[in-house]
């Protein structure tokens, strides 16, 4: 809309089915979200009203909460069912503290989806072939883009914490700094909508699939948790002498009562298993242990201070504010519930089967379509929306014949 008309208070509107539309652009039916299809309105946060910094007009963006209007929030609003399971925390006295570690690729541009992504020309004139894992090397040539998207952030407010080349071909991570969970789901999008922007500036193109090049580390979007006593700031996982408390195992035991039923949340697309499946430290297992990547939930070595569970299920395709929301909702499940954890695993192990995680989109969203747990915490209207569109794009999927069929199925079969 107009800057005039966002000063003047206009209200803007939109159709109810639009928060359930496909990747591809369709959208379930309309019982899904209202057979009226009527309004929501769009309510820009105050605190996240945003001047772009990359564009060369004035353009601005407000991320907006949507909801019904008569004012409450819409059962369908990803970020506001964050906020719904943040509230229940503070009726407890507790407030979650989380961070995002967000991984990406670098790409020359992709004309023709049929060809495989290739890492941009370095200064070198050579193509980038996965030696750089945490290289302090800058010959792959991005380091105008970097500057940029470093100016960018700075802009925006996204407090940086740490940066690295990752273990992929032209694959790299930003560490967001830990804080309030609404804000760093904020700062999660916003970040990913500068890389894509800024990106194209630079005659690239930022991917954050799942998994976009083959027998290569996949891109994660890390969430890591801990819960701090409203007023004192105390984070309850740890007790006055520096130990675990039962809040942290109740915590811990509630993620592992809930990933299985919460994959297709944090796990969203059918690229999204291609990581999972494929492991390179991306577990798809709820196994926790203190300090191994190849548990789904891993307790980082830190002080009690910052004592915190990892949650290295999602991708970075997650939505953020869903995949916050699942992740912390999981947990408290575990502290109202009091659930305990299973002991936890050290060095090589394999997965117990109640322990395993769906290892596809359709196993997913058959796990997804059964659960009282996830109706409990994001309602039935939203579930049930979410498993149609989901669906939907699961059924375009498999509309194509992949070029492993006609390559290998063709000459066999």
């Amino acid at each position: 809309m107009t800057a005039e008309g966002f000063l003047e208070g206009r209200r803007l509107q939109m159709a109810r089915g639009v928060l359930l539309q496909c990747i591809m652009g369709g959208y379930p039916a309309a019982t899904f979200y209202g057979s009226d299809d009527g309004d929501l309105a769009l309510v820009a946060d105050p605190a996240q009203v945003h001047r772009l910094p990359w564009s060369d007009e004035a353009r601005a963006l407000a991320i907006c909460d949507a909801n019904e209007l008569d004012g409450a929030s819409s059962g369908l609003s990803t970020r506001g069912q964050l906020k719904a399971v943040i509230a229940r925390y503070a009726a407890l006295g507790l407030a979650p503290v989380v961070a995002t570690e967000l991984e990406f690729f670098v790409f020359a541009p992709n004309g023709d989806p049929g060809q495989p992504f290739q890492p941009p020309l370095g200064t070198d004139g050579r193509r980038e072939l996965g030696h750089s894992a945490f290289s302090v090397s800058s010959n792959n040539g991005l380091r105008p883009f970097f500057n940029e998207v470093y100016r960018c952030m700075a802009a925006l407010g996204l407090p940086r914490d740490t940066f690295m080349h990752e273990m992929g071909v032209s694959q790299f991570e930003i560490n967001l700094l830990h804080g309030d969970p609404l804000l760093l789901a904020d700062q999660t999008f916003l970040f990913k909508h500068l890389l894509k922007e800024v990106a194209l500036k630079h005659g690239l193109t930022v991917v954050c699939m799942a998994k976009p090049l083959a027998k290569t580390p996949g891109s994660s979007m890390h969430i890591h948790q801990s819960l701090v006593e409203i007023g004192s700031g105390r984070n309850v996982f740890s007790d006055a002498a520096g130990q675990p408390t039962e809040t942290f195992h109740h915590f811990i035991g509630g993620l592992q009562a809930c990933m299985a039923d919460f994959t297709a949340l944090f796990a969203p697309n059918v690229n999204s298993y291609q990581r999972l499946c494929h492991p390179y430290a991306s577990p798809n297992n709820a196994c926790w242990s203190q300090d191994n990547r190849a548990a789904g939930l891993r307790i980082p070595a830190s002080s009690p201070l910052a004592r915190r569970v990892e949650n290295r299920l999602p991708g970075a395709d997650a939505n953020p504010y869903l995949a916050i929301a699942a992740s912390l909702g999981a947990g408290l499940h575990g502290i109202e519930q009091q659930l305990q954890p299973t002991p936890a695993i050290q060095g090589e192990f394999e997965v117990p089967e109640h322990l395993s995680l769906p290892c596809t989109l359709h196993a997913a969203l058959e796990r997804l379509k059964r659960s009282t747990l996830a109706r409990e915490l994001f309602g039935k209207e939203f579930i049930e929306g979410y498993v149609a569109t989901k669906t939907l794009e699961l059924s375009d999927f498999f509309d194509e014949i992949t070029p492993w069929e006609r390559r290998v199925l063709a000459a066999q079969a």
